[in-house]
């Protein structure tokens, strides 16, 4: 790796091309395909007209995800959870932050008593799945609100803040933003950042895989991931004609 140039030609400080296509599938609420650098995850938010038990009889509505990687998806072909005895570890931590950030994200409280349903689908992996698949469930999930709205189901439509997320990492000393699997698999430190439109944390997931870091490099990490997420909602807003 050069000094100031990544495999693929990106700066330090770049972000992978981005696209979201909306309504990519005919039958979900909303709909979208991610695609940033070679990962491409297929996202639905799908209505559904009950609410988890714990949530019954009280008016309020509910978001919830769920997160699986096709067997060749990866360079190797993996087995399907479904022929596992249970769910890795792995896919519940992801399921449960893309619940979390869009939760974060909407007020759905007003949406009755009704669950959308996030399903996140990786296609392509190469590298920030989880986070690809928060910038992508942001639209799907505006879309099956939007739904609600068109078809009066909903009189107001539910206020929310524009919610993304970016991958970083940290390799001689180097800050990467928005890393591709090659270096998500060899940097010192691995960071997800999720934030709001209001550039408030909604989750900050920052690991020494190799090295540790100080403060002064949290800072620094944090500061150019902003800058990278700043970008994404560039992209949701150009999307959604906002």
């Amino acid at each position: 790796m050069q000094s100031n140039v990544r495999l693929d030609g990106r700066s330090f400080e770049d972000i992978r091309k981005t696209t979201i296509d909306r309504d990519y599938l005919k039958y979900p609420e909303g709909s979208v395909l991610i695609s940033q650098g070679d990962t491409k995850v297929i996202i639905t938010a799908s209505v559904q007209e009950f609410v988890p038990r714990f949530l019954a009889d009280t008016g309020t509505g509910w978001i919830t995800a769920e997160y699986n990687m096709l067997p060749r998806a990866t360079q190797n072909r993996n087995s399907r959870e479904r022929d596992r005895l249970r769910v890795k570890g792995r896919t519940h931590e992801i399921q449960r932050i893309i619940g979390r950030s869009m939760r974060a994200a909407f007020d759905y409280k007003g949406i009755g008593e009704r669950t959308i349903k996030i399903d996140c689908d990786v296609i392509q992996a190469d590298g920030g799945t989880r986070c690809a698949s928060i910038t992508g469930a942001f639209v799907a999930v505006y879309d099956a609100l939007r739904y609600l709205y068109n078809e009066k189901l909903i009189y107001k439509f539910p206020d929310y803040k524009l919610t993304a997320a970016i991958s970083l990492g940290i390799k001689n000393d180097k800050i990467l933003l928005d890393l591709d699997y090659n270096e998500d698999s060899k940097v010192d430190v691995d960071c997800n950042l999720v934030m709001n439109e209001d550039l408030e944390f909604i989750e900050i997931q920052g690991t020494a895989e190799g090295a540790t870091f100080n403060k002064e490099k949290l800072n620094e990490l944090l500061s150019i991931g902003q800058k990278g997420i700043l970008e994404l909602f560039k992209i949701q807003k150009n999307v959604l004609n906002l």
